[in-house]
């Protein structure tokens, strides 16, 4: 006894047929992980990103952590709530990179914390989401192209740094104790709140002073250092949306710092530039635009001449293995019942356009074969099969039917 295998068709493809359709794809994926792991390796050792102390890229802001370093501030990046808020102090400078991504409840935690410190906090960029809530009394209004502007204050800090590139958001002053510096379109773009008790509090409305790339230029390199260097200690505060206390925890979780302020541990995600994050969501988006657009109807379909005879025993292979894939035992036995009116028709005197009517063939069969209407309407216009062995069955007795009335 011999075994038979079954011959590759396009319902069935073999792994072969599978491997050469999916290789490219799987080809360009595999490239494309590859090179993000080398590049991710290779600079795991530095710590890029806006305002980033650390990074030496050209939004970031390496230089003025190291000039400050150089005149013996000691700089301490944190990233946590909890690290930003203990370390206040009447000899630290608290910079807050970006106020705006704090919750209400950070922002009225860390008002708290610096609140009759005796120390600076700087914040860049505050915009209404949280001047109010920092800075109260304060009213964060548009925000203006950066530009290279006079002080026209008497703050010393922005009298000896002269001209410099400040803008972006402007902030009304608050009357007593507020030092209103570097004003674009009438309003000021750097105010500082004095307060000799509790220390004092420093609204800068654009932080592009402080990136590497523009420290050097007009007075930037000046006013930065001398808004920043004015307690012996800096704790540069990057918040982050993986703070616990961003969820609404108390952030009694550890800071994870180093001794030098800096995150011990990096998830893969974070080592992988985020250029290489937003290519793989444009790739995504360009591969599903093109499955739409490959998918799309183009009209109706137009009959044409097949190139090659086709023999009707592989057609009727083909459509029963497609039917049988798609479990349309409705479709086959409709077909099946089509195809045998058809032929009855003729035989037994029905015209052809009758011969889909029950109410005309039903009778004319009947009295070709003798047997009843009901049988016989069950058969040629009945139910669908319940399962394959129904659909067999089906298909055996009108081939007996048929043969019946050819013969009788």
């Amino acid at each position: 006894m011999t075994a038979t295998t079954a011959s590759s068709t396009s319902a069935s493809l073999t792994p072969r047929q599978v491997w050469i359709r999916a290789r490219g794809l799987l080809l360009a994926l595999l490239v494309l992980v590859v090179a993000g792991i080398a590049l991710a390796a290779t600079r795991s050792g530095d710590q890029h990103g806006r305002l980033d102390p650390r990074s030496a890229d050209p939004y970031g802001s390496r230089a003025v952590a190291e000039i400050l370093k150089d005149r013996g501030i000691s700089v301490r990046v944190v990233t946590t709530l909890r690290a930003a808020t203990s370390a206040a102090g009447s000899d630290t400078t608290l910079l807050v990179a970006a106020p705006n991504l704090l919750t209400p409840s950070q922002q009225d935690a860390l008002r708290r914390a610096t609140t009759d410190t005796g120390g600076r906090t700087v914040l860049l960029a505050a915009g209404p989401p949280s001047v109010g809530a920092l800075a109260p009394g304060v009213h964060a209004r548009s925000s203006v192209p950066v530009s290279t502007r006079a002080p026209q204050c008497s703050l010393a800090a922005a009298r000896q740094a002269g001209d410099a590139e400040t803008g972006g958001f402007r902030y009304t002053p608050t009357g007593v104790g507020t030092l209103a510096c570097y004003p674009a379109d009438g309003l000021p773009s750097l105010l500082m709140l004095e307060q000799p008790a509790s220390g004092d509090t420093v609204l800068l409305g654009s932080p592009d002073l402080l990136y590497n790339d523009r420290l050097d230029n007009e007075g930037n390199a000046s006013l930065a250092l001398q808004l920043l260097g004015s307690r012996p200690h800096l704790v540069w505060y990057l918040p982050s949306l993986s703070d616990p206390s961003a969820a609404g925890s108390s952030g009694d979780n550890d800071s994870g710092t180093d001794g030098d302020g800096a995150e011990d541990e990096s998830s893969f995600i974070d080592l992988v530039p985020s250029g290489w994050l937003w290519g793989t969501l444009q790739l995504a988006l360009a591969a599903v635009l093109a499955a739409i657009w490959r998918a799309r109807r183009l009209g109706p379909v137009v009959a044409e001449r097949l190139p090659v005879a086709i023999r009707a025993s592989e057609s009727t292979e083909g459509r029963a293995r497609l039917q049988r894939k798609a479990n349309a035992r409705d479709r086959a036995a409709a077909s099946l019942r089509h195809a045998t009116r058809t032929r009855l028709a003729p035989l037994v005197g029905v015209s052809p356009r009758d011969a889909h009517a029950p109410a005309t063939l039903l009778p004319a069969v009947s009295v070709r074969r003798g047997a009843d209407d009901t049988r016989l309407h069950e058969l040629l216009f009945g139910p669908v099969p319940s399962d394959n062995a129904a659909l067999v069955l089906l298909a055996e007795q009108l081939d007996t039917l048929e043969r019946e009335v050819r013969t009788s």
